[in-house]
């Protein structure tokens, strides 16, 4: 089977190209219309051909009836991929001749669904049920290893195959019986959480861990060790009565467990390794920075930082998913690591050039305007994507501010935080960079990000700091 699939954005190009390809189809693609309608004359009719609506040249529904005005093309399957949501928009494409919708964001099973729905797609052959994620928990209180063990073996897909009471018992474990993930608690007699978990990392470099820590200033100071050493996210250790630390279990473990396992059981789809160029744009000066993360930020901000923030001549701001003792650890451990001084954000603070300003937990940090890069408010309004601070404030707040200056970036992270305000920065005539797939923890706000075709490029973490280096030096020079 052929398909084609057109879409300015390159990104969203390789994603779809990507699911289809799974699908066993054969894939050009083209950037705009006029370039679809070339591309066709020049080759054999395809059995698909995947539309964005709003392009350069010639629009979707332009292509879609110039289509349908064919009698070859009358029997080819159109398929518009678009973002735009309303009903009434989604008839008028019908209308016009498209056989199928998908909306943006999208992933790749909504696609795949769609694909299948126009009778296309080489069904896959019957899969086996998914086996049970298995899960070693590392901890010395016996009464912690038992309502981990009985709360998680209750959620489906999870089995707690074995526990341990210290860290040098769950090292033992994990070398006699590798499990799918390991739940590690930070402070234990014989060897700690942070020395076990370098042991694992030496035994199984790609074995997902779960630091389970309590929320205190030491435990955050212990925890963030951790995630500079290599575990993939944490958890803090809930209190309050049995009923409510029990729905704490469920709630912030079994999703991250899951997700976890998942990437670690996975190849990275050939969208993780794509590294395209920006879309053509009339390059702004940039008047800010804003990065949204959450799992695996730790370690990726101190990776991103230290290529621009020294030298940036912007205010540079941030939220990382965390509570407020590990915010202002992380702070401190950044300034440590960065080269310049990265501060927990405090109400009221006047934006500089070269400000580097951190999202304290528990508070929304929004930038209002007032002088020449605005000010900070912070505020502990209603949560956005159960979070607080919401990258989609930070950003839709830049972007109101700072308009075409704002440059977004969306680093690693579970949900979809940051997409919202990365469409507020493209509206305004901002730039968004994202992480790509193979060098994220979890693909999850980047990946809703790019497949919205709202990036200008997705990149490896070690390419993403020089591009913003680079951006920040083309685009502030001689300004103010």
């Amino acid at each position: 089977m052929r398909a084609l699939v057109v879409d300015d954005s390159k990104p969203v190009r390789s994603i779809v190209t990507s699911v289809l390809r799974s699908l066993q189809f054969d894939c050009c693609e083209a950037g705009n219309g006029q370039e679809a309608l070339e591309s066709l004359a020049k080759g054999e009719r395809p059995d698909l051909v995947t539309i964005n609506w709003h392009m350069p040249v010639m629009d979707g529904i332009e292509l879609v009836r110039s289509l349908r005005a064919q009698p070859r093309y009358r029997g080819c399957k159109l398929l518009m991929i678009s973002t735009e949501h309303a009903q009434e928009r989604i008839a008028f494409a019908k209308e016009a001749g498209v056989d199928g919708y998908v909306a943006k964001p999208f992933t790749a099973a909504t696609l795949t669904r769609e694909v299948a729905a126009l009778g296309l797609g080489r069904p896959a052959a019957a899969a086996a049920p998914p086996a049970a994620t298995r899960v070693l928990v590392v901890d010395d209180s016996t009464t912690v290893r038992s309502l981990l063990s009985k709360v998680l073996s209750e959620a489906p897909g999870i089995e707690v195959v074995a526990t341990a009471e210290n860290g040098q018992a769950g090292v033992d474990a994990v070398r006699r019986q590798p499990p799918d993930l390991v739940i590690l608690d930070v402070e234990m007699p014989v060897m700690d959480g942070i020395s076990a978990l370098r042991e694992i990392r030496r035994l199984h470099p790609r074995l997902p861990v779960i630091m389970f820590s309590s929320l205190t200033e030491k435990g955050a100071r212990a925890t963030l060790d951790a995630l500079m050493a290599g575990a993939n996210d944490y958890v803090t250790k809930p209190t309050g009565g049995p009923a409510e630390v029990t729905e704490r279990i469920r709630r912030d473990l079994v999703d991250r467990i899951t997700t976890l396992a998942g990437k670690a059981a996975q190849p990275a789809s050939s969208t993780a390794r794509i590294s395209p160029p920006p879309r053509p744009r009339q390059p702004a000066t940039v008047k800010g920075v804003v990065i949204g993360v959450s799992t695996g930020g730790p370690t990726a901000l101190a990776d991103l930082l230290p290529h621009f923030a020294p030298q940036a001549r912007v205010p540079v701001l941030i939220v990382q998913h965390m509570p407020a003792f590990f915010t202002a650890q992380l702070a401190q451990r950044l300034t440590r690591l960065v080269g310049c001084d990265v501060f927990e954000a405090q109400h009221d603070q006047l934006l500089e050039p070269g400000s580097v300003f951190l999202a304290p937990g528990g508070k929304h940090l929004e930038v209002v305007k007032d002088g020449a890069f605005g000010r900070v408010r912070l505020t502990e309004a209603a949560t956005e994507n159960s979070c607080r601070p919401a990258a989609d404030v930070l950003f839709r707040t830049a972007a109101a501010t700072w308009g075409s200056g704002t440059l977004g970036i969306v680093l690693t992270g579970m949900g979809r935080d940051g997409l919202a305000g990365a469409r507020s920065i493209v509206d305004a005539g901002g730039s968004v960079l994202v992480q790509d797939e193979f060098t994220s923890v979890v693909w999850g706000m980047p990946g809703e990000v790019a497949r919205a075709g709202l990036a200008d490029a997705i990149l490896p973490l070690a390419q993403l700091g020089a591009e913003v280096g680079l951006r920040l030096r083309r685009r502030t020079a001689g300004a103010s």
